[in-house]
């Protein structure tokens, strides 16, 4: 169901998520998340996340009218042109179209663990502050097949609006676990990434960290079975205590002067690998 609504002020309560976006602290209490652009909003409204309300241009609401009436709850639609929209978001717009959305209540860790058809294929990240990269990476794992993303106590939000907007909609795909939130860990409270890696290997999941300077390169392991594998940020890679708890460590392998591969770059590369491994085990 779908009301729209006309507006020529930045007064309404209910348009406070748009103006709050660079205070991320606030939507995270709030548990939600802003979708911009065109692709990224229209991924949101054919996901099962809850829709709250959508900010656009006239000239956009034609084109998004049947996908918002085709949703089951109530959607309040703001319109206005896309000076004011500016004012309100307090940053120059592309596309003019946002949407608010509801952080869901991610999966409990045992739920992820039953849920995954083997060979189980996970991704976890460990330190990665920067949003756009941790979007990025969200984006490689969609495409590469990775059943669930552990995002790391010391890590981003990959709800956060530039992680959104970088993974182009595919954080709506992914069950991602985001470890050290308090009570939206479902069960999970307190527990740090270096935590969960060794409740993995009970289970068969082996830990695999992406390292630039292991001995191992990446096509000497093992991808096809169970496992999990664990980024680090560009600058200080993985922390020495994830690190310890991974079952091995596996590079790509590069010239000597180059010191590492931006972690979306790196992501790809290895989930390609193990995609490609599992395949060949299927031929």
């Amino acid at each position: 169901m779908m009301r729209v609504e006309y507006i020529s002020s930045l007064d309404a309560p209910e348009l406070r998520p748009y103006g709050t976006m660079r205070r991320p602290v606030e939507h995270e209490t709030q548990g939600i998340f802003v979708a911009e652009g065109e692709k990224v909003v229209r991924r949101l409204l054919e996901s099962s996340f809850t829709v709250i309300s959508a900010l656009m241009t006239e000239e956009w609401l034609a084109g998004f009218r049947r996908a918002i009436e085709a949703r089951p709850e109530p959607i309040t639609v703001f319109v206005a042109d896309k000076k004011l929209m500016e004012t309100l978001t307090g940053f120059a717009m592309f596309q003019g179209v946002l949407a608010v959305g509801k952080i869901p209540e991610p999966p409990a860790f045992e739920d992820i663990l039953r849920r995954a058809a083997p060979p189980r294929l996970f991704a976890a990240v460990d330190g990665l502050t920067n949003s756009e990269n941790l979007g990025a990476l969200v984006r490689n794992c969609a495409a590469f097949n990775v059943q669930a993303l552990l995002v790391g106590e010391t890590s981003s939000s990959p709800f956060l609006r530039r992680a959104v907007r970088n993974s182009m909609g595919a954080i709506f795909q992914l069950p991602v676990l985001e470890l050290g939130k308090g009570p939206r860990t479902s069960g999970n409270h307190g527990q740090t990434l270096a935590q969960s890696l060794p409740i993995l290997r009970e289970r068969g999941i082996r830990s695999i960290a992406a390292h630039p300077r292991a001995q191992k390169y990446l096509s000497e392991a093992d991808f096809a079975k169970d496992c999990c594998v664990v980024f680090g940020s560009e600058g200080e890679g993985i922390s020495p205590a994830v690190l310890k708890n991974c079952d091995e460590a596996v590079s790509i392998p590069m010239p000597e002067k180059i010191d590492s591969l931006n972690v979306g770059a790196a992501a790809a590369v290895f989930l390609y690998e193990a995609s490609r491994q599992r395949r060949k085990n299927l031929s």
